[in-house]
């Protein structure tokens, strides 16, 4: 049966039991930490490219990458999970990445190789959501494997930013071009953003292999429907 209208509650009746529709909502908590997210984007990038302000560079950095898990767990808490923020949610934490990688290549603490690979696999995962949701009108989830690789790439980034704790060289290799595996002394999160690459590219596969089977079912359920 559908309610055409409905009328105050009845006495006695708890009117919270009745679960509003927020997903077209826009001023939500979560949604205005995010944009509070993305206003600290361009904040940390000129700090960080200062290079005279490590430290507040790294406590921007790190106050923005952990609100990120704050702004999806009052969304998801208070059921105001909306369309708007799960698009502009993920999109912070790339611009969030981007801005640290290129900001520590600029400074010098990271590899241009580095930087290709990363921007090569966000372009073209980014071409594949596109594709997804124009020609087959589906979404692409978020995976546990993309989710570690965000979160290794933001702890090696934020160490890297701060410049501590240095380790020694393992000295396997004799080129600046792979930081840490030469002699030289390098910067712990070095560590984190090797892991963060071989995770990134697993999940550049994994979301491909997601890619093609959410493409198929859909080709297959409109050739059904139009049977």
């Amino acid at each position: 049966m559908v309610v055409e209208e409905q009328g105050p509650a009845p006495a006695g009746e708890d009117s919270r039991s009745v679960d509003a529709d927020h997903t077209r909502d826009v001023y939500t908590i979560a949604n205005i930490i995010t944009v509070l997210r993305l206003i600290l984007v361009p904040i940390f990038f000129a700090a960080l490219v200062n290079g005279t302000h490590n430290l507040a560079a790294f406590l921007i950095f790190a106050l923005a990458a952990s609100t990120d898990w704050l702004d999806g767990q009052i969304a998801r808490r208070t059921g105001t999970v909306t369309t708007i923020g799960k698009a502009i949610d993920p999109l912070v934490d790339r611009l969030l990445i981007a801005a640290g990688v290129f900001g520590l290549w600029i400074v010098n603490r990271l590899p241009g190789w580095i930087v290709f690979v990363l921007v090569a696999r966000d372009v073209y995962l980014g071409y594949g959501i596109w594709r997804l949701e124009q020609v087959y009108h589906q979404r692409m989830r978020v995976t546990l494997l993309g989710k570690l690789t965000t979160a290794l790439l933001l702890v090696g980034f934020a160490d890297l930013i701060l410049g501590w704790p240095i380790v020694q060289g393992l000295g396997v290799v004799n080129t600046p071009l792979l930081p840490g595996l030469d002699s030289q002394p390098a910067v712990l999160g070095i560590w984190f953003v090797y892991a963060g690459l071989i995770c990134s590219i697993a999940s550049a596969v994994q979301y491909t292999v997601i890619f093609r089977r959410t493409a198929a079912a859909a080709r297959r359920a409109e050739t059904t429907g139009s049977a």
